[in-house]
């Protein structure tokens, strides 16, 4: 079958692999009909997440039809359709019973210290083979997947696998409460569903912030109110919206690939911590294999977690969703103590809060597809990659369909 293939830092293939088996009595085989590209994927290609394994198939979002099933999968027959959860959970482990099934005790075959075990990530996670490609074995397949109602397209499904509820769980990881102010820290496709979230969890006033004009003209289209911060200094800017108070709420939708203003006065204020940030690139990403504009890491790691302390409120809540290295230790701790801050964030504990979500759509009360911007073939997902990578206007979401 073709899959998506990880050689190393800069380096994916579109290769010819063996076909998946199933290999435990769990396990089922899943055709793929949708999958897409994340921005986590971006981490292992830039260098800025560690500990990938050569050869491991890339990719964590999916839907597709049940080709085979394990002798102890139950529920799920050969010619179901289904959601992949792009994170791994046995269904019946402590953590799994209180819908904490991020940190499954039983998925990730590194043992239950190691954490989220989720597809085409690094050997910390489980080195399993991801879902961008013509076929994916699933591992505990009876809770990993989610059979589809017949009225669910593939593309309506698909944000589901993990960004849907990725972005719902760092609304509810924020706090939001009814009438909140609330400042979303990156306007990619996670942080326009968190916009989106965090309406719909009762924030009063929603503010988006980054640097790519077509994701701010997205999230105004969904009434937020948007800052550019290569034009604004985001801090002041929020400030002066909430009369110097700060917003109730932060939810952080960047991660260890933030970038530093351009241009406009908050490049001014943070050129001062450019040695810093250096520092710090060269602590997430001591590896590199920069192609021109491509697989570049972000230069300035831990600046979308500093805004957020430095713009909520005093007693104010933080919901970090953005993906962090854990080789980064700079964080302004001393500032978030000092304002008695709460601060939640991980991974999304995708089995439990997704079915709810599912319902929405399968209601008509919330419509996906709009915010795909992009399908492309399989056989063309490297340039789709490179695209994706160099933050093109536009580029929002990309589905691959197999061919």
């Amino acid at each position: 079958m073709k899959a998506l293939v990880w050689h190393g830092v800069g380096d994916i293939r579109l290769d010819s692999v063996p076909d998946p088996k199933v290999q435990e009595s769990t396990d089922a085989i899943v055709r793929i009909t949708r999958s897409a590209i994340c921005g986590t994927d971006l981490h292992f290609i830039r260098g800025t997440m560690a500990g990938m394994r050569e050869g491991t198939i890339l990719g964590h979002e999916a839907v597709g039809v049940v080709e085979e099933v394990g002798a102890a999968v139950r529920g799920l027959t050969p010619g179901d359709r289904v959601l992949v959860c792009s994170t791994m959970s046995c269904g019946v482990c402590r953590y799994c019973r209180m819908g904490q099934t991020a940190q499954c005790d039983v998925a990730n075959p590194n043992g239950p210290q190691a954490g989220t075990c989720f597809f085409g990530g690094p050997a910390p996670t489980g080195s399993v083979d991801g879902l961008q490609a013509e076929y994916a074995r699933i591992p505990w397949a009876a809770n990993t997947l989610i059979p589809l109602p017949e009225k669910i397209s593939d593309d309506d499904a698909l944000l589901l696998s993990d960004i849907f509820p990725t972005a719902w769980f760092g609304a509810e990881l924020a706090g939001i409460r009814r009438g909140d102010t609330v400042a979303v820290y990156g306007a990619g496709i996670v942080g326009q569903l968190a916009i989106a979230s965090a309406y719909r969890q009762g924030a009063g006033r929603v503010w988006a912030i980054d640097g790519v004009q077509t994701r701010l003209v997205k999230a105004a289209e969904q009434k937020a109110e948007v800052i550019d911060f290569n034009r604004e200094d985001p801090v002041e800017a929020l400030m002066d919206a909430t009369l110097g108070v700060g917003v109730d709420a932060v939810i952080e939708a960047v991660g260890v690939d933030a970038q530093r203003p351009t241009r406009g006065p908050a490049a001014q204020k943070y050129a001062a911590q450019a040695e810093k940030f250096d520092a710090e690139v060269a602590q997430t990403a001591p590896e590199t294999n920069i192609e021109g504009e491509n697989w570049v890491p972000g230069d300035a790691p831990s600046l979308s977690a500093q805004w957020a302390v430095e713009s909520v409120a005093k007693y104010g809540r933080i919901g970090m969703i953005g993906v962090f290295s854990p080789d980064l230790t700079s964080f302004p701790l001393g500032m978030a103590t000092n304002k008695n801050l709460t601060l939640r964030g991980g991974n999304c504990d995708h089995r439990s809060v997704t079915p709810p979500l599912l319902d929405l759509v399968a209601g008509g009360l919330f419509d996906p597809p709009p915010f795909i911007t992009q399908e492309e073939p399989l056989d063309d997902v490297v340039e789709a990659y490179l695209s994706f990578d160099r933050r093109e206007e536009g580029w929002l979401k990309t589905v691959l369909a197999p061919q």
